[in-house]
């Protein structure tokens, strides 16, 4: 009996956007715990062009965990075809979104079909589609890890201690830098349910977006700088992070805290100075957690804001879009 194929897009070398190739390749089969998706659509995400560009070990790993060729990505959304004999969650015909193997480069979301590990997996929002769902999970569970619910007690790969949630609600301020981005939009979403003020920090073009999703304050960085009009925070989210992280520290007030979802350069004498703290945390894959935030999605209490959407062959314009800058929410492969 003949293999049957499907299209997925592979690294077969590191590089720019031209190295995505469309191939022909086996459908993958489903192993103990995992099911069978045909892909509807796929998110993209930093991993993706880091994948990309040469880097085959995740922060915290000693060994690469990947070779080429490689299929990339981690977020799909689509329909259960085909389920291991172990799995009783799933069943054929259940539409599901999810994040796969992460923290890893081994989700294998380029492509029409994608065996899944189950417990990655949950049952999609029936109020959204396949392209809203698969914009969802890395961004959202970012957020929701960050914010909310950590999920487990793995530290962060740059930090000894495990990352834990500060409480917000009303009478708390939350700043966003980069709000209007992937993980930024859901940050600014999620902390508004749980009833904190959100100053959001994003360039101009996106202040009425901004304020849609019920930012409480904007700012232009163009214009002006969020550590010169924000004081006393109490939580930052930096969602940019690198050598100028730092100077949302002077936003917080004493207790405050700063999350960096991205690495930032930060000096422990002038944290301890000004009596705040810097924790970060690594997302992990959870569809319990996707679960929940599914049911947000649902209930139109969070929404996934879609920049663009191209087809999975054409997977290089969408990481030349990525590469651009300046996106508005998630860049989606469409599948079928």
């Amino acid at each position: 009996m003949a293999t049957q194929t499907m299209g997925a897009v592979r690294l077969h070398e590191h590089g720019g956007p031209e190295v995505l190739q469309y191939d022909v390749v086996p459908i993958p089969e489903p192993g103990p715990g995992e099911v069978l998706v045909r892909v509807r659509a796929v998110g993209i995400n930093p991993p993706d062009w880091y994948l990309r560009g040469g880097m085959t070990t995740m922060p915290g790993e000693t060994e690469p965990t990947v070779s080429l060729p490689v299929i990339p990505g981690t977020d799909v959304s689509g329909v259960v075809e085909a389920v291991a004999a172990d799995v009783d969650s799933l069943s054929v015909g259940d539409e599901v979104f999810g994040l796969l193997r992460f923290p890893g480069f081994r989700g294998s979301a380029y492509a029409e079909y994608v065996a899944a590990p189950a417990a990655d997996l949950a049952r999609k929002p029936a109020g959204i589609d396949h392209v809203h769902a698969a914009g969802a999970p890395m961004a959202g569970l970012t957020a929701w890890q960050f914010l909310i619910d950590v999920g487990h007690d793995h530290p962060s790969p740059f930090q000894e201690k495990p990352h834990r949630p500060v409480p917000l609600g009303t009478g708390t301020t939350v700043l966003v830098n980069g709000a209007a981005g992937g993980v930024g939009h859901f940050a600014v979403q999620l902390a508004k349910w749980q009833g904190a003020r959100v100053v959001a920090v994003a360039s101009g073009a996106h202040a009425s977006f901004l304020r849609e999703l019920g930012a409480d304050r904007f700012i232009d960085y163009t214009e002006h700088r969020a550590e010169e009009l924000v004081h006393a925070a109490d939580l930052v989210v930096d969602t940019v992070g690198g050598a100028e992280s730092r100077r949302f520290l002077r936003t917080l007030r004493r207790g405050g805290a700063q999350f960096p979802v991205m690495p930032g350069v930060f000096d422990e004498d002038e944290i301890a100075k000004l009596g705040v703290s810097v924790s970060s945390a690594q997302v992990r894959s959870s569809g319990a957690q996707l679960a929940s935030l599914g049911r947000l999605l649902d209930a139109g209490t969070v929404r996934v804001q879609i920049d663009s959407t191209f087809p999975l062959a054409d997977a290089r314009a969408a990481h030349e879009r990525a590469a651009r800058g300046h996106v508005q929410g998630k860049i989606v492969l469409t599948v079928g």
